[in-house]
């Protein structure tokens, strides 16, 4: 997607440690003129799939999940939580996530009145680096003996192994902008 590349070079910022910062227009302030255009885009994308739900994982992915949803005839988005709450049920689908960028492994859950067997899911996600949100989100999906149908995601890291990883289970990934490399505090985008 040729406008999420422009974005990316003229608002994004390379940090130390092979993170990329777009916090100015995707995962802490959000364009969300901008992400209408990348939820027409995963529609394109993913046009000969039906899809009951859109999964994906707080906080970052919620914003652009729920406007991928229009997309997609409105179709329910569901999130993974973090975090363990009072008001969360008892009945959960649960799996282990390790997070990339804070360097911390942590549990993800979905309630299991919220996924449901047979249920056509697609995965979307901010950011596709070593694949371990998504390996998360797969195992809940396998959990509900739900289908994955697709994974949606908007900034992949193309020189680290998450594509490989969510491949060799057999997931579809389609990615809007691919990075190769960030050299000199460049971008080199596939």
């Amino acid at each position: 997607m040729e406008k999420l590349k422009e974005k990316i070079l003229n608002e994004g910022k390379v940090r130390e440690g092979n993170i990329l910062k777009v916090d100015c227009f995707l995962n802490h302030q959000m364009d969300i003129k901008f992400l209408n255009e990348v939820g027409q885009e995963f529609r394109e994308r993913f046009k000969d799939i039906k899809v009951d739900k859109i999964l994906t994982i707080e906080a970052s992915g919620i914003g652009i999940a729920a406007i991928v949803s229009q997309y997609f005839d409105y179709v329910p988005v569901v999130f993974a939580k973090k975090t363990e709450s009072l008001n969360l049920d008892k009945e959960v689908y649960e799996a282990e996530v390790a997070s990339f960028t804070k360097k911390k492994t942590y549990k993800v859950r979905v309630g299991k009145q919220f996924i449901k067997e047979g249920e056509n899911i697609l995965i979307i996600d901010d950011f596709l680096a070593k694949g371990c949100a998504a390996k998360g989100m797969i195992d809940l999906v396998n959990q509900a003996g739900a289908n994955l149908v697709g994974i949606g995601i908007v900034i992949e890291k193309g020189f680290q192994e998450g594509r490989e990883v969510l491949e060799g289970m057999g997931a579809r990934v389609e990615s809007l902008a691919i990075i190769d490399k960030f050299e000199d505090g460049k971008i080199v985008f596939r």
